[in-house]
């Protein structure tokens, strides 16, 4: 993940990411605090709910950029204020993990 905050973005973007956190079990939280595809859009705030819709490709890039370093993993994005936006990286191994898990608590309790 530190590739895709300073080698990858800065290529894209022209800038590093400016946060990244992890709960170390595979979820990793991307934070752009000035992000491009969104500053022309930041003046008004009825783009709020319609933000995330732009940053689908985004998503793609980190996910295309993961799978070609072996790395299957579904990722998100939203949008509280702009031009700011957080991308959620969850490693596929993670998913599942959760998946199971709620199928099991699903399972117990009906």
């Amino acid at each position: 993940m530190k590739f895709i905050c300073k080698d990858f973005w800065t290529t894209v973007f022209k800038k590093q990411i400016d946060n990244l956190r992890t709960n170390h079990q595979g979820i990793y939280v991307l934070q752009d605090n000035k992000f491009r595809l969104l500053t022309q859009m930041s003046a008004g705030k009825q783009y709020l709910e319609h933000a995330s819709k732009y940053l689908a490709f985004t998503c793609g890039l980190i996910r295309g950029g993961l799978s070609n370093l072996g790395i299957k993993s579904i990722v998100t994005a939203e949008v509280s204020s702009m031009p700011a936006c957080k991308l959620n990286s969850y490693s596929l191994k993670m998913v599942l993990v959760i998946i199971f898990s709620s199928l099991v608590f699903f399972c117990l309790f009906c």
